[in-house]
C-alpha cells in the first residue's frame, strides 16, 4: 500500500512539473521571426483577404529591409526642430513666391476643386507645396519595402503592417504598378503623401480617366487633398485661425482657468480646450494688433506657436488630421495666408 501511494505521489509530482513547464514555456517570450518568416505571414494574411496571389508574391518577393528608413523614423523634423526654426525653414520668400506662382498656374483646376469640396485653393496649394515641393518630389523609396521594414521592427509595427496590407490591396486593384508605387521613407505615397489606408479612403479620380492618380494627375492630387480635409471637418468659408496677443496677466489667468486637452495625438494635446471667442476676449486675449476679439460664439483653442500665440478653429484641426504636428499645421496655415495675400 505504501509503495502504491509513493508511486501515485511521484506521478502527481511529475504531472505537475510537466504542467508547470508548459506554462513557463507559454509565458516565455517567443523568438522573433526572421524577416522572411514575417513576410510569409503577411502573404498568408493578404491572400486570406482575397488579394491577388500573383501580385502579392511579386510585391513581397522584392521587399527589402531598409536600414535608412529606421534611421529617418527616429529623426523627424516635425519633432526635432523648434517651432520658430521649423516655420523659418518652411516659409521662406522663395517658397511663398513659388506657391503664389503655382496658384496662378493651376487656377482653373483649383477653382473646380474648390467648388466641389469647399476648400480654399490657397490651402490646397500650401499642403501640396509642403508635402511634395509643389509636385517636384514625392519620394523615391519603394513603398512595399518601406512598409515591410517598418512593419517588421518599428515602434508602430502593427500600424505599418496594416498599411502594408493596404498597399498590396492597391496593387491588386491595379491602381498603380509595383515599380510606380514609390514615396517617402514613412510609406506615404504620391504628391499628397497619402498612406495606403488614406489613399483607399480619400483619393479621388477628378479628371475622370478611371484612375485615382495621386502620382501624376494635378486634378486628382488637388481633389484628393481637398476630399481628405473635407472628410476631416473642413468647413467652407471659415478661416483656420489667427495670431493673437496674450499679456502676462492674461496668460496667468488662462493657466489657472483653461485646461489643455486630455485626448488626441500629441499635437492636439498641445491645444487648450475650445472656448467661444467672446470668452477668450473676457480672459484678456486680443487680436495681434491689440484690438479686441470679436464677440462671437465661434469656438477656438489657444496654441503657443513658438514665440507667437494663436487662436485656432476647426479648420486648423482638419489640417492637423493630415499630419498631427503643430509645426506642420501652422506651416500650412501661414503659407496659405501668404498665398492668399498675394492674389
Amino acid at each position: 500500500m505504501a509503495r502504491r501511494r509513493s508511486r501515485v505521489l511521484l506521478l502527481v509530482v511529475a504531472v505537475c512539473a510537466a504542467v508547470s513547464l508548459r506554462a513557463q514555456q507559454a509565458d516565455a517570450p517567443q523568438p522573433k521571426p526572421t524577416f522572411a518568416e514575417w513576410l510569409a505571414a503577411v502573404r498568408g494574411e493578404a491572400i486570406a483577404q482575397g488579394l491577388d496571389a500573383e501580385v502579392v508574391d511579386a510585391a513581397l518577393s522584392s521587399a527589402e529591409r531598409l536600414e535608412v528608413v529606421l534611421e529617418r523614423d527616429s529623426t523627424q523634423a516635425e519633432f526635432t526642430l523648434s517651432m520658430d526654426r521649423y516655420l523659418e525653414r518652411r516659409l521662406t520668400k522663395k517658397i511663398v513666391r513659388t506657391a503664389r506662382e503655382m496658384r496662378r498656374t493651376h487656377r482653373a483646376v483649383l477653382a473646380r476643386v474648390a467648388d466641389r469640396f469647399g476648400v480654399d485653393p490657397a490651402v490646397l496649394v500650401a499642403v501640396w507645396g509642403l508635402e511634395s515641393n509643389f509636385g517636384r518630389f514625392a519620394g523615391v523609396r519603394p513603398t512595399v519595402s518601406v512598409l515591410s521594414t517598418l512593419g517588421y521592427e518599428s515602434r508602430r509595427a502593427d500600424f505599418f503592417r496594416g498599411e502594408l496590407i493596404d498597399a498590396l490591396r492597391i496593387l491588386s486593384r491595379g491602381d498603380i504598378t509595383l515599380a510606380g508605387m514609390r514615396g517617402s521613407w514613412a510609406g506615404a505615397m504620391g504628391q499628397p503623401q497619402f498612406m495606403p489606408s488614406s489613399y483607399l479612403k480619400y483619393a479621388v479620380d477628378f479628371d475622370g480617366d478611371g484612375r485615382r492618380d495621386i502620382w501624376a494627375s494635378d486634378a486628382d492630387v488637388f481633389a484628393s487633398i481637398a476630399n481628405y480635409l473635407k472628410e476631416h471637418g473642413w468647413t467652407a468659408g471659415e478661416r483656420w485661425g489667427r495670431q493673437v496677443r496674450v499679456s502676462a496677466a492674461a496668460a496667468a489667468t488662462i493657466d489657472t482657468r483653461v485646461a489643455r486637452r486630455a485626448s488626441g495625438c500629441r499635437a492636439t494635446r498641445g491645444l487648450s480646450e475650445p472656448l467661444p471667442l467672446r470668452r477668450w476676449r473676457e480672459l484678456g486675449v486680443t487680436l495681434a494688433s491689440g484690438k479686441p476679439l470679436p464677440r462671437s460664439d465661434m469656438e477656438a483653442s489657444l496654441l503657443q506657436g513658438g514665440s507667437r500665440t494663436f487662436l485656432v478653429y476647426r479648420n486648423y484641426e482638419a489640417i492637423l488630421a493630415y499630419n498631427c504636428a503643430n509645426t506642420y499645421a501652422l506651416s500650412v496655415s501661414l503659407l496659405a495666408d501668404r498665398i492668399g495675400a498675394g492674389r
